[in-house]
């Protein structure tokens, strides 16, 4: 099979496509050929080995998984000798980030704890889209900030990858939501359901005096006194992204029981929420830009420049 492979850290340039070993599934696994991939700032974090300090478990020298990717949709091809849910022929996407990455490739071994049936009502690169961002988005919300309806929810960031699945997620609980953006995004964000816009280059949400029951921020640019201050009493903000290493060790070491960083694991149930949502019709991934697999190293190049309008998806078969 084909993958994209690569030997050390650096920039996409180091990316090889390479013709491997197809992957044999264990006892708790499944074989999936990949249809699609998203991109997300996982896989380029890792693949320039930052910040530094991640190496500790990424490899020190050299990177211990050579195949990136973490979202991925296809088809179960073969499964393992314990797996009894899944079958071949079954629609499946799946998250990789706690298990090795792999999904820049023809074919992957999933655990069946990484894994649902794909959403009927979207396509694979849809389906793809939305396992790291639209987890993230809902462990943000419903586990660290305990969304409630009528809550008055801010999401700081709403027009990337993890804030498009944000505010429909706190839309279909009842929240009132203010998004945050550029100038150029405010229609795309109100076009998601925000019910009100700010944009960041003429507003300061912390100190236009409005407080919120929750922030989720999936930026990381705002410090805790600014995530505090926007705060109403016993609100909580959780923090997703970060911007710099001082920023995430100030969340982390000051932030407290309200001001949390939140690292989203997503399992098989949230993948089954999230899939609820999507049925329902209350949550769909908003696509940027597609791409096809051997242009997986420009996909990335163009994800890390940060202005992506929702998610970066790559069609492999």
């Amino acid at each position: 099979m084909k993958a994209f492979i690569r030997e050390r850290y650096g920039p996409p340039e180091i990316l090889r496509l390479a013709d491997i070993e197809k992957p044999a599934p264990t006892a708790d696994e499944v074989l999936v050929k990949v249809i699609a991939v998203s991109i997300n700032p996982a896989d380029w974090h890792c693949m320039r080995g930052k910040p530094v300090f991640s190496r500790a478990t990424l490899g020190l020298l050299r990177p211990k998984h050579k195949i990136l990717g973490g979202d991925l949709a296809g088809q179960v091809e073969a499964v393992g000798s314990n797996v009894t849910q899944f079958k071949p022929g079954d629609e499946i996407y799946a998250n990789l980030l706690d298990h090795g990455y792999g999904g820049f490739a023809e074919y992957v071994s999933v655990p069946v704890e990484a894994m649902w049936f794909k959403p009927t009502n979207l396509s694979f690169e849809e389906a793809a889209a939305v396992p790291t961002a639209g987890g993230t988005a809902f462990q943000g919300l419903r586990h660290h900030g305990e969304i409630q309806p009528g809550q008055q929810v801010l999401i700081n960031g709403g027009s990337g990858g993890v804030g498009t699945f944000a505010i429909q997620i706190a839309k279909s609980y009842g929240a009132e939501v203010t998004g945050v953006t550029s100038t150029r995004n405010l229609d795309l964000v109100h076009s998601l359901g925000a019910d009100h816009v700010i944009d960041y280059t003429t507003t300061d949400f912390a100190g236009i005096g409005r407080r919120y029951d929750l922030i989720l921020d999936t930026i990381g640019n705002r410090s805790v006194p600014d995530l505090r201050r926007a705060l109403a009493g016993g609100g909580k903000a959780a923090v997703t992204g970060f911007t710099n290493t001082a920023r995430l060790m100030a969340v982390s070491l000051r932030g407290g029981r309200n001001v949390a960083m939140v690292s989203a694991h997503i399992s098989s149930k949230d993948l089954e929420l999230l899939s609820e949502l999507i049925q329902a019709g209350k949550l769909r991934p908003k696509i940027d830009r597609r791409y096809a697999f051997p242009e997986i190293p420009a996909a990335i190049g163009y994800l890390e420049q940060g202005h992506a309008r929702g998610k970066v998806v790559v069609a492999v078969a």
